[in-house]
């Protein structure tokens, strides 16, 4: 029985779904994750060839493709490079109400900086150079969020 549809409007239903799924971080993240969770330590990788250290770590260098970069412990202390301000409510912030600050964060030591949130600061004294210190989750979990924030470093 086929019935004519012409003229009639699709009726659409919005909505999001969650999949959960799993995936395989690789040998570079995994100690990186590691670090991060049970020493507190950010790794990066160094390139002798460069001379260069890299946060987040790197498999291969990305400037002249060597492989098997050293592994460097990292102070989880630094300085800003640059900052944004998220002021609307977004649920990929959580359960965290704006303004919510986001920045690029070079570690001492290293040449790439790595994006992060910072807390316990006014956006009044938010700038470039600002020094800071990672604050890490009482209960580590095995990934970036082991690192609650940044905070300034008094």
């Amino acid at each position: 029985m086929d019935q004519d549809f012409a003229g009639i409007e699709p009726l659409v239903y919005e909505s999001r779904i969650g999949i959960p799924y799993n995936w395989w971080a690789g040998d570079t993240a995994t100690k990186f994750f590691t670090g991060l969770s049970s020493e507190r330590v950010f790794y990066a990788t160094r390139c002798d060839a460069c001379n260069k250290t890299f946060l987040p770590p790197r498999k291969t260098c990305p400037l002249c493709f060597a492989k098997n970069l050293a592994w460097k412990p990292l102070a989880p202390k630094g300085a800003v490079t640059t900052f944004t301000v998220a002021r609307r409510k977004l649920a990929a912030l959580g359960d965290a109400e704006p303004p919510v600050f986001f920045a690029l964060i070079k570690l001492d030591g290293a040449d790439t900086a790595i994006a992060h949130r910072l807390g316990n600061v006014a956006e009044k004294d938010l700038a470039a150079g600002l020094r800071v210190r990672a604050v890490f989750a009482p209960e580590p979990k095995g990934g970036i969020l082991d690192v609650l924030y940044f905070e300034p470093d008094k």
